[in-house]
């Protein structure tokens, strides 16, 4: 059982305020200044990149399978991205269709990464680049076992994510070169969740 998704969405925003304003969205800053060309985010929330991306995006589409998630997030692009009611596994696009895929603090709740990397590796173009931006495993021992420990309650709070996953791993088992590998602290946030990864990652 999970938080009820109108639920989660009415809150969401203001759960990530104090992290967003505390420097996470100066890493989005960073990350998407990267992106190049047409450019396709997956599990884009309600909106928190769409201000951030650069002027070499070229053409800027938004997915999300929650249906509360695309009211607020339709509300928030406006006329600057178009929104695609769609889960990570099942992309509705044609092959080698995007440039860019963007990825922020989603493969840690999709119901299956691995499917959800198949797919980005398929609609992305030859030389196309996944950025990424993901809470994961803690290296720290004690620390994976209080993740492990509370993730049922975690993915209750948190609907469906799992603060325990090993990103990195599971990009490089998906058949993903990691061009940049950047480690670091999900500001203002539970210990559980504060370890954090970003960076460039290509098919190999």
């Amino acid at each position: 059982m999970m938080i009820p998704a109108r639920m989660f969405a009415a809150l969401y925003d203001a759960m990530l305020a104090g992290s967003e304003d505390a420097g996470l969205r100066d890493r989005r800053r960073e990350l998407l200044a990267e992106a190049r060309g047409r450019t396709l985010e997956v599990g884009a929330g309600t909106g928190h990149n769409v201000d951030l991306y650069p002027e070499t995006v070229t053409e800027l589409v938004l997915t999300e399978p929650e249906e509360p998630m695309v009211r607020r997030l339709r509300a928030k692009a406006g006329t600057r991205a178009r929104v695609i009611q769609a889960g990570a596994e099942r992309l509705p696009f044609d092959d080698g269709s995007f440039d860019t895929v963007v990825c922020t603090l989603v493969l840690c709740t999709v119901p299956d990464p691995r499917a959800a990397l198949a797919e980005i590796t398929r609609v992305l173009a030859p030389e196309g680049r996944l950025l990424f931006l993901e809470h994961v495993r803690s290296e720290d021992v004690r620390t994976a076992r209080w993740q492990d420990r509370l993730m049922p309650l975690w993915r209750f709070a948190g609907r469906g994510c799992h603060p325990n996953r090993d990103t990195a791993a599971t990009l490089r088992e998906a058949g993903f070169g990691l061009d940049r590998l950047d480690a670091g602290a999900l500001p203002k946030a539970p210990p559980i969740v504060r370890p954090l990864i970003s960076g460039v990652a290509r098919p190999r």
